[in-house]
């Protein structure tokens, strides 16, 4: 009975309760911040309830607000990134301002929409901050080593001749099948053109659909992988010798190219490129594995990063077993 009645009791309540002056004293000493019927409540039992019910999540929302505030300034970024957000919300719920104040109390448990929009930025910037701790923590400098030697590549340079299908969304699958064989087949006959000796820049000006680099005899200039070019395209170009042509058409979602690969720079030193390699990498990790439970364990141990500590012991074991909760570790044990 006695927690019915403290539970019931709100945190403003509370709060202004504990530290108001003249409070009345129970014979122990404590403080004495209710009284129904036989039952008095004391500054310490509403302690201990609110520590329990509201501590640790407000503690933990508390604690990420100090540690991103100060790492992660509100930029335009951030602020069109909540806008856009909001806007999602009221596209769901509904625009008016009254009813959209209703759903999100009900919703996300705010009182209002600066509310909203705190809780939003929080989310934001504990995305950020989970890009850079996996970035310097989670990503190995093995496999910043292995991308580099496997993955990275010097700007090269290149020209191709491009052949269309030309097939339709409308097409039935057997007519876009037929198309996309006269496309191969197509780019393969000019592949022999090229193997009888013709000039490459020639061809590409007679056959190429790119038209765009047609005219320039396919010269599509310097490129890498962080460039708009397809991964595969890239590769297949990286792959070729200085002065040779693919053999074999190389399929992109534009068609089938045949690629002539006119030079290629050194690639940059590892140091120079550690940052953009780790963030890709992490990236990647992020993606491969987005559940809940990965995000919460990675939000632990970001914060573990940062040095926190728990001064109050209660506190800590409360916070461990919400983390395991969170993170589904209770599960396992």
């Amino acid at each position: 009975m006695k927690k019915k009645i403290i539970y019931g009791i709100t945190t403003v309540l509370a709060i202004s309760l504990l530290t108001g002056c003249g409070a009345a004293k129970l014979k122990n000493g404590e403080e004495l911040v209710a009284k129904v019927d036989n039952y008095k409540i004391s500054a310490d039992d509403l302690y201990s309830e609110m520590k329990e019910k509201y501590a640790v999540k407000t503690l933990i929302d508390n604690i990420d607000h100090q540690l991103l505030d100060t790492t992660y300034k509100t930029d335009e970024t951030e602020t069109k990134a909540i806008e856009n957000q909001i806007e999602e919300i009221k596209k769901t719920y509904g625009s008016n301002d009254q009813i959209f104040e209703q759903i999100i109390k009900q919703v996300y448990n705010v009182e209002s929409v600066d509310e909203l929009k705190s809780m939003l930025s929080l989310d934001y910037k504990r995305d950020l901050a989970i890009k850079d701790y996996v970035k310097e923590k989670v990503v190995t400098d093995e496999e910043v080593t292995t991308y580099y030697d496997t993955k990275v590549i010097g700007d090269v340079k290149a020209s191709h001749i491009l052949i269309k299908s030309n097939a339709k969304d409308s097409d039935s699958e057997e007519t876009k099948t037929k198309k996309e064989n006269e496309a191969k087949k197509k780019a393969e006959e000019i592949i022999k053109k090229l193997d009888n000796g013709e000039d490459f820049a020639k061809l590409a000006k007679k056959y190429s659909d790119d038209k765009g680099t047609a005219s320039k005899g396919g010269n599509l200039g310097y490129f890498n992988m962080d460039d708009d070019f397809e991964e595969n395209f890239v590769s297949a170009a990286a792959a070729l010798k200085k002065g040779a042509y693919s053999k074999e058409p190389v399929k992109t979602k534009y068609g089938y190219e045949i690629i002539l690969k006119v030079d290629e720079k050194d690639k940059k030193k590892k140091d120079d490129l550690e940052s953009t390699i780790r963030q890709t990498l992490a990236d990647e990790k992020i993606k491969e594995d987005s559940s809940t439970t990965t995000y919460y364990k990675r939000l632990r141990d970001w914060r573990e990063s940062k040095g926190l500590k728990f001064e109050d012991k209660e506190l800590k074991k409360m916070y461990d077993k919400y983390m395991k909760t969170l993170t589904k570790e209770d599960e396992n044990e």
